[in-house]
């Protein structure tokens, strides 16, 4: 799996998931441009790639902002020289039943969510088209499949990016461009420790594997399907959850 010679970007890598996926592209031999809306957490997490040896730069942008996405793949391409890999990580929640859930929470979680995947995606495929190559991977949620309560407009916006991701498949595999979908489970992060412990307790018990996932579980997936050995994977959407949605 290796992805020396290849440049990536990773969004919403400043901290969580994104950043363990950053840094696995970038210990694997991508140079990285790392993406999310904190430019500092972004810096950060270039610096600590150029730390252990990689290469990055930091874009601070909102993926939910059309001249924020073409300002970070311009920068991507003139500075690290083109772009190969995508990784649609960025995301938020914004809870509430579906009967107290504003307007205002539906779009933002929408905007980020599903339109930051489109707009990031259609401004990186010319430069994959024009070469006949490209690797996407989209992270949604197990929630898209499942659901949750309390998540409607979440678990709408991650079943929109499965839907996404296998359209645009099917669109650029004759440009040898490979479109694929991770679907988390539990995984550690700030917006799983919100959860209070009463109802996650028996969500863990669950999971076959007893335990929740850790970033670096996601990582370790997103950069097999960042290389040439996921080749022939396309339009698929892969399960990392311990088994808990069996």
């Amino acid at each position: 799996m290796d992805l020396k010679g290849k440049r990536a970007i990773v969004t919403g890598a400043g901290s969580g998931i994104g950043r363990a996926i950053a840094l696995k592209l970038a210990e694997r031999g991508a140079a990285v441009l790392v993406n999310d809306v904190d430019p500092e957490t972004a810096s950060a997490t270039a610096r600590e790639i150029e730390e252990r040896g990689g290469k990055a730069l930091s874009a601070g942008g909102d993926v939910s902002r059309g001249e924020d996405v073409r300002e970070m793949v311009r920068l991507c391409i003139e500075e690290l020289g083109g772009v190969e890999i995508l990784v649609n990580n960025a995301g938020i929640a914004r809870s509430a039943l579906l009967i107290n859930l504003t307007e205002e929470q539906w779009d933002e979680v929408m905007n980020v969510n599903l339109k930051g995947v489109f707009l990031c995606t259609k401004a990186v495929i010319p430069h994959m088209m024009k070469r006949r190559y490209g690797k996407i991977i989209n992270i949604s949620s197990i929630y898209g499949r499942i659901g949750a309560i309390g998540d409607s407009n979440y678990c709408a916006a991650k079943a929109g990016v499965i839907g996404f991701t296998k359209s645009v498949a099917k669109e650029l595999a004759r440009y040898n461009i490979n479109v694929n979908v991770v679907l988390p489970g539990l995984i550690d992060t700030p917006l799983l420790r919100g959860i209070p412990e009463k109802y996650l307790g028996p969500m863990i018990k669950e999971i076959p594997l007893k335990r929740v996932g850790v970033p670096e579980d996601i990582a370790g997936v997103v950069a097999f399907l960042a290389s040439d050995e996921a080749g022939y994977l396309t339009g698929a959407a892969i399960e990392v959850t311990g088994g808990w949605n069996m």
